[in-house]
């Protein structure tokens, strides 16, 4: 086995905790949670859709749940992630671009990707509320 020399040090990744918190290393954390929300969202979604297809009993239990509280706030996270994924996406789209790079530009976009989908996401629901 080959020795390593005192003077020849592999770099390794700084620590979480040096990086200090901005908008859009908050932003990117929650773009990857909401992707991985996502995959449990559609699991739901499957599942419905599924109880749909084996007949009314099998649907009328999924439906029970979904209509539950612990239903309904899973269906709200669920809606919320995916408006926030889709939108934290047009982020990353105008940054593709080359457009609004400067930091200060960025910060806005983070913290405006995060109102956008509360606010999507309030309209949303509020439509599908007044429509039942």
């Amino acid at each position: 086995m080959a020795e390593t020399t005192g003077g020849n040090f592999r770099p390794t990744s700084p620590h979480l905790q040096i990086y200090r918190w901005s908008g859009t290393l908050a932003m990117s954390v929650a773009h990857r949670v909401t992707g991985a929300a996502l995959l449990v969202g559609m699991g739901v979604l499957a599942w419905w859709l599924v109880a749909a297809a084996i007949g009314p009993d099998a649907f009328a239990s999924a439906r029970r749940f979904l209509f539950s509280f612990p239903g309904t706030v899973l269906v709200f996270a669920f809606s919320w992630a995916l408006v926030h994924h889709a939108v934290g996406g047009l982020r990353h789209l105008i940054w593709d671009a080359g457009v609004h790079m400067s930091r200060r530009n960025r910060e806005f976009l983070a913290w405006a990707t995060l109102a956008t989908s509360i606010s999507l996401t309030a309209v949303i629901w509020a439509l599908a509320y007044f429509a039942r």
